[in-house]
């Protein structure tokens, strides 16, 4: 069974997720459906098909939650320390050509939300930056072309 790495934080948003969804949404789907019986033949009852697509979808998540917790191996990142890049560490890059930095910390796939400066360990950017330094330069190949970084500060926090 492979562990799924993730923060303390990414591990708890997962089990709230997953709370919802039993304590929420199960029974409001479950109402749903029993109401859309009462509405008559179920071949051509919308309501009732889209409640049972939901149900559908709300089940697999919750299994999908279920299997991803169950094999969570949690990092505590406030344990970590050092001046090299791995797991959890809030690496701020600057871009050579732009001089523009950004700020990322190094999280679980599961977890990884690049509007709120958290990068899947899986990413290509993250994979070139683990097992740097501060001031290494490293390369990324992107979509947009290739792009030259350096490493400004890595903390962990």
């Amino acid at each position: 069974m492979e562990k799924v790495p993730m923060t303390a934080a990414g591990y708890d948003r997962l089990q709230e997720e997953l709370k919802t969804l039993k304590t929420i949404e199960r029974p409001a789907i479950i109402q749903a459906i029993a109401e859309a019986r009462t509405h008559g033949d179920l071949s051509e009852n919308a309501e009732y098909h889209a409640a049972r697509e939901r149900q559908s979808f709300t089940e697999g998540r919750i299994m999908e939650l279920e299997d991803k917790i169950s094999r969570a191996q949690i990092i505590d990142v406030s344990k970590l320390d050092g001046d090299v890049v791995k797991f959890g560490a809030t690496v701020t890059l600057a871009d050579e050509e732009t001089d523009e930095e950004s700020t990322y910390q190094i999280v679980g796939e599961l977890e990884s939300d690049i509007a709120s400066g958290l990068l899947s360990v899986a990413s290509p950017l993250a994979r070139a930056i683990i097992g740097k330094a501060v001031g290494d330069q490293v390369e990324v190949a992107t979509p947009r072309g290739t792009r030259d970084y350096e490493i400004v500060s890595v903390q962990f926090k």
